[in-house]
């Protein structure tokens, strides 16, 4: 969903991260795998076993040439529910962010295929991610929908689905793209409505840590025998090798990259990692509104501590890069962590992909992952106490990215099929196990993506997709998940939390308790906007209460 790779800052750092490629190949060479092409090992007919090939790991980043073959390879299921040419004529428009390249743009390549066999074309609206929400709400607030088919995250079902704004998903689709394969966590009622199907996933999301393994060992220069496990601890750590240098690169050390700019209301998320440790206690699965009465629980002393440690790390020289302020979660991940700089971070499973199959990372071989981390104790909102016990809760970060169909296209079947085909594409059991493995924006969400030896074939090393695999199945089925709740104008309050966090961050505000206080405020605001008693109901729903 989510690479925001500058290509500014890409081309300016460019030569050093060649320079350490090519200080790390011999290493990588040493790991790799030797099934890297059509081998006895591998069945010729398998879709899986050859797409994985395109490129295979360690080629370099997949080109325009690689989607589009992968996108042709994968069109079996269509052939057998659309005819050749059966939509000639139609013209769709798609909706979606195009970061890097990836998404919208990563979609056009694998659908060009699809546009050939059916005769259909499509027409992109294509957005920046800080953009995208603004005009999705526009577009909504306006009634001036403009696109048939829509990229979308889960908690935006609220401001569509309840609207009457999407299509109803046909059965043949639930058929063609085996839903029954999605992780539980993103079965209904993820996706649907009042009973009714509306997405077809393509991500899975959550927030896993990834960490710099060179940093943690004996002699290492955290200090620590293990990566942090807690929050607390990730803030000594990072605070600890101040003027050290990096092993890997020899610039200034850097401990956990707290993205510090707004990103349109996703850079909120990386707050939520910090809170959750402290706030969602395991016998309430509420952790951002009571529940009874949509009261913010933003302000509350384990919000408080979450944004005290953000600040406590700005207050530090060298914790964090030069002028971090201006860091958004893309700079964090693509043009600070994989390029090298900072030792740990937060953030969607893109990071694993990259690490290992784009050519601008140099971290493949000293990275590692795990869920979340926890905290020493957690704040129970029900007493209103600090608990000392230990406390971990995953973030389900956007409940992944969808491809859902609007009702502009309801009342025309021809065109209603031929959305519904290209979106069904998109979502295809093979395909979306391409799309995991290689950047595109999306993390595995399907129980058939966590079979090991299809990852090995393509070229990953097994103890590194063990290790980036099993922080995802860990989030997934993790008890105490921090899950994301489907109510209208989640992101307006998201938005308007990193304006204010913003102003905390810069000193406009006293305290983290004065900048907590604005953002609760704030969110009342939006409750009372949208109507607080159907905000109850729709909250308590999407926590099974």
């Amino acid at each position: 969903m989510k690479v925001e790779l500058y290509q500014a800052a890409v081309q300016a750092t460019l030569s050093r991260r060649r320079m350490l490629q090519g200080a790390t190949a011999l290493t990588a060479l040493a790991v790799m795998p030797k099934v890297m092409g059509y081998g006895p090992a591998m069945a010729q007919d398998s879709v899986r076993a050859q797409i994985l090939q395109i490129p295979g790991v360690g080629k370099g980043s997949p080109t325009d040439a690689d989607w589009q073959k992968v996108g042709e390879m994968c069109l079996a299921e269509t052939k057998a529910n659309v005819a050749e040419g059966e939509f000639a004529g139609v013209e769709l428009a798609f909706f979606g962010i195009n970061n890097n390249g990836l998404h919208n743009i990563l979609f056009r390549g694998l659908l060009k295929g699809w546009e050939a066999y059916t005769g259909a074309k499509i027409n992109w609206i294509d957005l920046a991610q800080a953009d995208y929400n603004p005009r999705l709400q526009q577009s909504i607030a306006t009634g001036t929908v403009d696109f048939d088919i829509l990229a979308m995250g889960a908690p935006l079902e609220g401001d569509t689905a309840s609207k009457g704004l999407l299509d109803e998903m046909p059965d043949w689709v639930k058929t063609q793209i085996d839903m029954d394969d999605y992780v539980n966590y993103l079965k209904a009622p993820v996706g649907t409505w009042d009973g009714k199907t509306y997405r077809i996933s393509i991500d899975g999301d959550c927030h896993t840590f990834a960490y710099r393994t060179d940093y943690f060992g004996e002699g290492a220069i955290s200090g620590m025998a293990e990566p942090p496990k807690t929050w607390q601890e990730v803030n000594a750590y990072s605070k600890a090798i101040v003027g050290k240098t990096d092993p890997l690169t020899g610039q200034p050390a850097i401990g956990y990259l707290d993205p510090l700019k707004g990103w349109g209301g996703f850079g909120f998320y990386f707050l939520e990692n910090r809170a959750a440790a402290y706030v969602k206690h395991p016998s309430d699965p509420a952790w951002l509104f009571d529940p009874e009465t949509m009261k913010p629980r933003v302000n509350n002393p384990g919000w408080v501590q979450a944004i005290q440690d953000v600040m406590d790390l700005i207050a530090t020289p060298g914790a964090y890069p030069a002028d971090q302020i201006n860091a958004d979660p893309g700079t964090t991940a693509f043009s600070q962590f994989l390029a090298g700089t900072g030792s740990s971070l937060m953030w969607w499973g893109d990071v694993g992909s990259n690490a290992r199959t784009s050519d601008t990372s140099v971290v493949g071989d000293v990275v590692g992952f795990g869920i979340n981390r926890g905290s020493d104790k957690v704040y129970n909102a029900k007493t209103s106490a600090w608990e000392e016990t230990y406390n971990e809760s995953p973030n389900m970060a956007f409940l992944g990215w969808g491809v859902y169909v609007t009702n502009r296209v309801s009342a025309d079947e021809k065109k209603r099929k031929a959305a519904w085909s290209a979106a069904a594409h998109l979502g295809g059991k093979d395909i979306s196990l391409w799309m995991a493995a290689y950047p595109s924006g999306f993390q595995p969400y399907r129980n058939s993506q966590f079979q090991y030896d299809e990852w090995v074939a393509a070229g990953y090393d097994k103890a590194f997709i063990e290790d980036y695999l099993g922080s995802n199945l860990d989030s997934y089925n993790h008890p105490n998940a921090a899950i994301e709740p489907r109510i209208p104008g989640i992101f307006q309050y998201y938005s308007v939390a990193e304006d204010e966090l913003a102003k905390g961050y810069s000193g406009q505000y006293k305290s983290a308790q004065e900048t907590a206080d604005a953002i609760a405020a704030a969110w009342e605001k939006i409750t009372d906007q949208i109507g607080r008693d159907s905000q109850i109901a729709l909250y308590k729903a999407s926590l099974g209460m």
